[in-house]
């Protein structure tokens, strides 16, 4: 015959109104009494761990400063520097320490926790108070025509804060401000930041544009923890700033590596910034040089024979006469058909000068009869 083990009942403390009372006694005030003596008593048994772990938590946070601090100094040489790191690394082992103790007592409460009985207040919970309807909203697609409409708008309306935003240094003043202004997290402050940062390298303001990088990446963790837990991004950016905050190393090491990652796509980007700017100025300086017939006469001028380009060089155009005779006549043909289109050369010119000073010569003799 199969028998039922009633034990896992004996961990079940019975309701405060089960209990038989004597006549005299006021057995509403009685069972009040109770109830609240067994919730102030959970109540402490609830900060005692909440404490427990605010604990662990602060000392990992030292424990991480202290270990950065330490990385930091490995590589120097001086006294005060080796006196320091021997203080940092006697510090580190009592960090540790404490660590082992905080842990050890947080796994003892959850011990003590599991032992507690049950009681009315814990055997059941609300599970939901209220129905939903899972109805996926339909989302449209924005055209690249309303993101551009959108970005503008953003900006012209919040550039003023983004910027300042791009230029806080500290966790807390960062979170503070997002916290005041909750709006600007979002994908038009991440891309205005990213065109900010290739502003400032492109002016090689190169220590500014590492800090708004630094913020750069801050605002797109934010959005991409909002992605993993799939909700607002203005809902979760408390929870990444209390997240790298802690010094987990891992966390800080991917945000680290990130933002090297990032400094160099804008440096690269600044790069061919400049690149692109450099080619168009010089092709505008060179279609300003062009002669009437379409040629460079800088170009023209380097492709010549290196007698030709003395006699430009002198500026003799007797040299230059001289130079052509003794070419041959096809090459000399083409080398000042080049110069004429490029305007290095300009037929008749000292002809027509020539024609000039003669009229002015006949009309001066006209005037003196």
């Amino acid at each position: 015959m199969t028998t039922i083990d009633y034990s896992v009942w004996d961990h079940i403390e019975v309701s405060d109104d089960e209990d038989d009372t004597h006549p005299n006694i006021d057995t509403p005030s009685l069972f009040r009494w109770r109830h609240q003596a067994r919730v102030e008593r959970m109540e402490q048994f609830q900060k005692k761990g909440e404490d427990i772990e605010k604990g662990l938590v602060e000392c990992k946070r030292k424990l991480a400063e202290v270990q950065k601090r330490t990385r930091e100094l490995e590589g120097s040489a001086t006294d005060d520097a080796k006196a320091e790191l021997s203080r940092l690394r006697t510090e580190e082992k009592q960090l540790k320490k404490e660590e082992r103790s905080w842990e050890k007592k947080l796994e003892e409460h959850h011990r003590e926790e599991k032992k507690m009985p049950w009681n009315v207040d814990t055997l059941s919970k609300e599970g939901f108070s209220k129905s939903v309807l899972n109805i996926k909203p339909e989302v449209k697609e924005e055209t690249e025509e309303e993101k551009e409409e959108k970005h503008r708008t953003f900006v012209e309306k919040y550039e003023k804060q983004i910027k300042h935003f791009g230029m806080l240094r500290r966790w807390d003043d960062s979170q503070k401000y997002l916290s005041d202004n909750p709006h600007l997290v979002s994908e038009e402050t991440a891309n205005y930041l990213v065109i900010m940062c290739i502003d400032l390298e492109v002016e090689e303001k190169h220590a500014l544009m590492e800090q708004v990088a630094h913020q750069t990446i801050v605002m797109q963790f934010i959005l991409e923890l909002a992605k993993s837990l799939k909700v607002d991004p203005r809902g979760c950016f408390r929870q990444f700033f209390a997240k790298i905050k802690t010094a987990d190393q891992q966390y800080q090491d991917a945000f680290n590596d990130e933002l090297e990652s990032f400094k160099e796509r804008v440096r690269g980007r600044a790069k061919i910034r400049i690149e692109k700017a450099m080619k168009e100025y010089e092709e505008e300086e060179r279609q300003k040089r062009l002669g009437p017939g379409g040629l460079d006469p800088v170009e023209v001028y380097e492709s010549l024979p290196e007698e030709l380009q003395k006699c430009f060089d002198e500026k003799d155009i007797q040299m230059l006469q001289d130079a052509i005779s003794k070419m041959d006549p096809t090459e000399a043909k083409m080398h000042m058909q080049r110069c004429i289109d490029s305007g290095l050369w300009v037929p008749n010119s000292r002809s027509e000068e020539g024609g000039d000073k003669e009229e002015e010569k006949e009309e001066t003799e006209k005037e003196k009869q």
